[in-house]
């Protein structure tokens, strides 16, 4: 199965890219991975909420491709870690050969991107900036992967 991780513009924030690479990088031992980075719309700062969320979602959209869409989204539901786990690994013995999750930009994601989406993942009840769901996310999908495989880095 393969895993891409979609993330509506840069991560700007200095500590976290190389976070989020460290994680993408140990889960290229269960998965292949792929993260793509869809740019920002152009003059963002001069759209209002609803634009750019509209723009983002046509370059969401136009970047999934087929296979399964999984939004990171606080209204989707909420796992245990070990519970995420089996929730994926219940996805790989299924038919999906292709999952992307999608973290979108600061307003959330469009109507269109709802309607083409499988599902909705939320971290925490607590709201998180975009920025820092992507690192909590890899975090969890790699700790995810060790549950499966019964490794030690996760502890009850």
């Amino acid at each position: 199965m393969k895993i891409a991780l979609l993330f509506v513009g840069k991560t700007e924030t200095g500590y976290l890219p190389a976070a989020i690479a460290m994680y993408a990088e140990r889960l290229t031992r269960y998965a292949a991975v792929e993260v793509k980075i869809v740019p920002e719309p152009k003059n963002a700062g001069s759209l209002s909420e609803q634009e750019q969320k509209k723009r983002e979602g046509e370059l969401i959209l136009s970047a999934v491709g087929d296979g399964e869409v999984l939004l990171l989204d606080e209204r989707g539901k909420e796992f245990s870690s070990e519970e995420f786990s089996a929730f994926l690994s219940k996805k790989m013995q299924g038919s999906a050969k292709l999952i992307t999750f999608v973290s979108g930009g600061a307003y959330g994601f469009s109507e269109e991107v709802y309607r083409r989406a499988n599902g909705k993942i939320a971290l925490s009840r607590m709201t998180f900036s975009h920025q820092m769901v992507r690192l909590f996310f890899v975090e969890q999908l790699y700790r995810a992967f060790s549950i499966m495989k019964g490794e030690p880095y996760h502890h009850k």
